[in-house]
């Protein structure tokens, strides 16, 4: 009896994706048993019956279910769906944020939470001391590595002219020291710790909804890069332990359909250390979906975030040269009183990570910071004769997030070693204005070095740090191929830049190559999950990448399951 497909789609331009053959394309694609069935006009014709859904693509691209190396899930949909919003297309200047948050009702924990102000577009952050004064109130940044409170969650916080600064955070103070309500990566889990956790009722619906959206795009898998109990010392702070656990539920009940990867998060982003990271991973946490009996290609915890340093904008980056209007190299957040005690902490912390088999994944901003991240994982990876380790960097795939290279010597130890880059070239594109200020014509022109990493032989992937920018992946491969910025085309000439193609291998192929599951997802090939979505066209050509943003998205399939139909 033949065995016919469940969905078929013909007349397409079906990318593959397959390493062995990166520019492979075919016309139709079959989908059984949630798997690919098989690839070509010929074959997948044969399994065409009186049951299978076929899907005319009308020359549309089909392409593998994107996925998001860097995505902050829990932020991400909580900023969309369950904070008072304050991105740019609400709140175009620091007047209309106070109107928005002046008239703002509470929510069912008592707090008013917000989300989205951008300094490189309002200008510098403007106090809202005195904005709600008797509801505490919270605006988290789009970069989510600054919040303004008012002075009422100050006082609930215990926040005065007295209390001391943080290792790795800054708060912001006026000439006579009292805080102005700004705080600054590790500064703010003195706000966050004091915020009641974000109440289930608001939580699930919240990523229910976003999930969907995800979905829309044509996104099936992400990683949650930071999960756990220093969730406050990360973006909003609702990113908990409860949260993973909350996921978890979803999982086991059917409701998740993104893939999820998740890093968890033992210390913040200021003064992480080797006994935080120790007792974590101590907790029995790492296990905590396996012992569930959850499916780990539905939802994984994969390794450890590790905060290196900060953000230039913050002056929390660490440089080898000086950078901003203050002239700071800025350091390391790692917990330790010099660079030398800050250096050999992180050497501890990726080495009891790299030890308990896990991956690390380490935010670094920094040129100093990424070259400080990547000796700290080779030593952690190499064996006491000079070799990897048996546990080491190729079986664990520690990754350096963001990263900043004064050269291309880096690089080459990060391909020698098998350490992965994951990057954010939209970020590059919507704050490069001020990046540039901040860091002068050459670095910036060297910043996300994608065209030197493809040279090298790094494994690297792009992705979106949402909520930081958007989630849509076509604008992240635009800024990836474009290298613009808001007020500056890219230059045609710029040495950086990567082709189209290379940015899609980059968020499917390459993303599942970071999470370890290159063997069933990121291509579309015989026996691979039919992780795929259905493009309104053909994939665009360098020169015309700009059309990618106007492309819908038709259809978009998890484990051969529609998760997105298009009604257009």
């Amino acid at each position: 009896m033949q065995d016919f497909a469940d969905l078929v789609i013909m007349n397409a331009s079906v990318h593959t994706m397959d390493p062995a053959q990166p520019h492979r394309m075919t016309d139709a694609i079959a989908v059984k048993d949630g798997c690919v069935a098989g690839l070509g006009h010929d074959d997948v014709s044969r399994q065409i019956g009186p049951g299978t859904q076929v899907v005319d693509a009308a020359g549309g691209a089909v392409i593998p279910g994107i996925n998001d190396a860097h995505l902050h899930f829990v932020s991400a949909a909580m900023a969309a769906f369950g904070y008072v919003r304050l991105d740019p297309s609400v709140t175009p200047d620091w007047a209309t944020v106070v109107e928005v948050l002046s008239a703002a009702q509470e929510g069912a924990d008592g707090w008013i939470r917000a989300h989205g102000w951008d300094e490189s577009i309002l200008g510098p952050a403007m106090g809202l001391l005195d904005c709600q004064a008797d509801t505490p109130l919270v605006a988290f940044d789009a970069t989510g590595h600054q919040l303004l409170a008012n002075r009422e969650a100050l006082r609930r916080a215990g926040i005065t002219a007295t209390t001391p600064d943080i290792h790795g955070g800054v708060i912001v103070r006026a000439d006579d020291g009292a805080p102005t309500g700004l705080f600054q990566d590790g500064a703010m889990e003195l706000i966050s710790r004091a915020m009641p956790p974000v109440p289930a009722a608001t939580l699930r619906p919240a990523v229910l909804r976003f999930q969907e959206y995800l979905h829309s795009l044509g996104i099936t898998s992400l990683t949650e890069p930071g999960l756990g109990p220093a969730s406050a010392g990360l973006m909003d702070g609702a990113g908990t332990t409860a949260a993973l656990g909350l996921l978890g539920d979803l999982a086991l009940s059917g409701e998740l359909t993104l893939r999820i990867n998740v890093l968890m998060l033992f210390a913040g982003t200021g003064g992480a250390n080797a006994v935080a990271v120790e007792d974590g991973l101590k907790s029995g946490l790492a296990q905590s979906c396996k012992d569930r009996g959850i499916d780990p290609e539905q939802l994984r915890i994969a390794g450890v975030k590790v905060f290196a340093d900060g953000i230039p904008r913050s002056g929390t980056a660490w440089m080898s040269e000086p950078y901003g209007t203050a002239c700071t190299h800025g350091s390391l957040v790692i917990q330790g009183d010099s660079d030398a005690e800050r250096v050999a902490e992180l050497h501890r912390i990726l080495q009891l990570i790299n030890d308990a088999g896990l991956q690390a994944g380490v935010h670094a901003t920094g040129d100093a910071a990424t070259a400080a991240a990547v000796e700290a994982i080779v030593a952690a990876t190499t064996a006491p004769g000079g070799s990897p380790t048996p546990t080491g960097t190729q079986h664990n795939r520690h990754y350096i997030i963001h990263g900043a290279f004064s050269d291309t010597s880096t690089l080459r130890t990060m391909a020698e070693r098998g350490i992965g880059y994951s990057t954010n070239p939209l970020i590059r594109q919507e704050a490069g204005d001020i990046m540039r200020q901040v860091l002068g014509e050459d670095r910036f022109s060297r910043h996300q070095p994608l065209r030197s990493a493809v040279e090298t032989g790094v494994r690297f992937n792009i992705a979106s740090d949402a909520p930081v920018t958007s989630p849509d992946w076509r604008r992240t491969v635009v800024a990836a191929v474009r290298r613009a910025t808001r007020s500056t085309p890219g230059a045609p000439g710029d040495p950086e830049r990567i082709t189209g193609l290379q940015a899609l291998a980059a968020m499917t192929v390459e993303a599942a190559w970071q999470d370890h599951a290159e063997h069933f997802k990121g291509s579309l090939l015989p026996g691979r999950t039919a992780d795929l979505c259905l493009l309104s066209t053909a994939w665009p050509a360098d020169e015309e990448i700009d059309k990618l943003t106007d492309t819908d998205i038709r259809l978009t399939m998890s484990g051969g399951r529609v998760v997105h139909l298009s009604t257009s």
